[in-house]
């Protein structure tokens, strides 16, 4: 979507910082993700409500957003040092992946803002869904299904949900509305985000990828095992 074009944007601004990097390994600054997002997550589901609250979502944005810009550089250095592996590629994916469902899990055990806990799991299992099409489509044809509702939109609208959080929080305003025991704030609203941009994402990479691999058979089809036998004598 629209927030994925600022791929382009971050790669230009990281440049200088990129430059100063290159004696650096990649996958050092993937590994590096992890924690910070673990610290995102601890503090996205401990926030409360008050003054500590806002200063814990809004660290938790920043943590968050420092783990986002970490996914960006490592694939930057690698690219501009020469060090492209798949071991890399592989392991930069997983991570997200990682992080993707523990962030949501993270607000969805927050008992004070949402503590609905089967529904955070349900929209992590969404998420997840249309995650795995866009891998296995990579895994399949060779080359990245980004369409849908993308990670790099998801982290924007979170993003912005925290700081929305943290001020509800410092001014201890009250929800917007209550359904069936759901209270509507930033973090119930970026749950079912996540959760239907899941569903979106997964038919649209669906059919995406059917698209794609069925042009790729015409034109670049797939030895049968007869036609392998004959090779071989």
């Amino acid at each position: 979507m629209a927030l994925e074009k600022g791929r382009n944007l971050f790669k230009k601004m990281s440049e200088p910082l990129v430059s100063k990097l290159e004696g650096v390994n990649p996958a050092t600054l993937t590994w590096l993700t992890l924690p910070t997002g673990l610290a995102a997550a601890w503090l996205m589901m401990e926030a409360g409500t008050g003054q500590e609250g806002a200063l814990m979502f809004v660290g938790a944005a920043f943590l968050m957003a420092s783990a986002m810009a970490l996914d960006g550089l490592d694939g930057n250095l690698a690219r501009s040092t020469g060090q492209v592996t798949r071991w890399g590629d592989y392991l930069d994916h997983t991570l997200d992946r990682v992080l993707d469902v523990v962030w949501i899990l993270a607000l969805g055990y927050n008992m004070v803002w949402f503590g609905h806990i089967e529904l955070a799991w349900t929209a992590a299992m969404l998420t997840m869904f249309g995650s795995y099409l866009g891998t296995q489509a990579q895994a399949v044809s060779g080359s990245r299904n980004y369409g849908g509702f993308s990670r790099a939109d998801r982290m924007v609208l979170t993003f912005v949900a925290l700081l929305g959080a943290a001020l509800m929080a410092y001014m201890d305003a009250g929800s917007w509305g209550e359904w069936r025991n759901i209270e509507f704030n930033p973090i119930s609203l970026i749950i079912a985000i996540s959760g239907i941009g899941g569903i979106y994402t997964f038919i649209v990479r669906f059919f995406k990828a059917k698209a794609d691999l069925q042009s790729l058979d015409k034109t670049k089809p797939l030895s049968t095992s007869k036609g392998m036998k004959k090779q071989d004598e």
